[in-house]
């Protein structure tokens, strides 16, 4: 009977706090995603609050080109950093056109670990930085088991997912605490909920930001530093061309703007989003699931992704 008892009291304990980070759930979407319509624009000046200047990284495609221009939209100057000269020079140019604000490309490819470093910090000296956003990531071409996956990969994966969102905001936040302001967003994904096979090691390096953001966060709020957890889930993207189903899009798969224009509306008033109303409640709901349910259904999903890429291949090549 005791033991009865004292499983009882367990299980409603664990369902009040699935119950509360529902509630807390609910109540973020609706900080998120509800709230710009009734502030007002002072408020939310993301240029008063944190200053001028942005860093976008990996910022010539997908989700951070259109956040890169999203913050234009809003009066931030932007710099951009990627690894292709061209692509940079195209949006920046774009942006400089469409948002009248002032911009600085800089060359680097995150690929190659820590030797790129003190060029972008040399690049970055004398800028007020007032936001860093953490959007440079890579992808498997395809889902695939860890033994198909090369070494090569591997390394990149690491280097550009983990290396580049440990040392650019290693990197730019000493100014920020001394100036006592300052934002760094960190994109993560909604991989981050559970290992994810056959994509293994880049769920693991989503589960690293995840731990990364909130640890800093823990240290340098108090110093005024606002730290912003991003983790979408599906969007309509080129880092997803394994699937055409995804390239698609659809209503839980928006588009790179429609996803930025939500993402950066939320920036500084809450602190752990989606970005995207509805991915907030995809999330939500993915959390009551037991994780290893969730690696069962995130297998079962990524064979069917295979299998569609490998079937697309294989048409191509006849």
């Amino acid at each position: 009977m005791f033991l009865i008892t004292v499983l009882a009291l367990v299980g409603v304990v664990a369902l009040c706090f699935m119950l509360v980070d529902s509630l807390w759930s609910v109540l973020e979407l609706i900080s998120s995603y509800l709230m710009p319509y009734f502030l007002p624009a002072e408020v939310q000046s993301l240029s008063k609050r944190f200053g001028p200047w942005a860093v976008v990284t990996g910022g010539t495609d997908g989700i951070g080109k259109q956040y890169a221009k999203e913050l234009a939209r809003r009066g931030i100057n932007l710099v951009i950093i990627s690894r292709n000269p061209e692509k940079l020079k195209t949006v920046a140019t774009e942006i400089e056109k469409e948002h009248s604000v002032k911009t600085k490309i800089v060359v680097a490819d995150f690929s190659k670990g820590a030797e790129i470093y003190s060029h972008i910090e040399a690049e970055l000296k004398d800028i007020p930085i007032g936001i860093l956003v953490n959007n440079v990531g890579v992808q498997y071409e395809y889902p695939m088991p860890l033994c198909e996956v090369p070494p090569s990969k591997s390394w990149e994966l690491i280097n550009v997912n983990v290396g580049a969102v440990t040392a650019m905001t290693r990197l730019v936040l000493p100014a920020m605490v001394a100036r006592g302001s300052g934002a760094v967003v960190n994109v993560s994904s909604g991989s981050e909920l559970q290992p994810l096979p056959l994509m293994t090691v880049y769920a693991a390096t989503k589960a690293y930001i995840h731990s990364f953001t909130h640890a800093i966060r823990e240290e340098y709020s108090s110093k005024s530093i606002y730290i912003q957890h991003l983790a979408p889930l599906f969007v309509s993207t080129k880092i997803n061309a394994f699937s055409q189903r995804i390239l698609d899009g659809n209503l839980l798969v928006p588009d790179a703007a429609t996803y930025a224009r939500s993402a950066v509306s939320t920036l500084g008033r809450v602190q752990d989003t989606t970005g995207y109303w509805l991915h907030g409640i995809q999330y939500g709901l993915i959390k009551f699931v037991p994780v290893w349910m969730r690696t069962k259904i995130g297998a079962h999903m990524n064979e069917g992704f295979r299998q569609e890429y490998l079937h697309n291949a294989k048409i191509k090549a006849n």
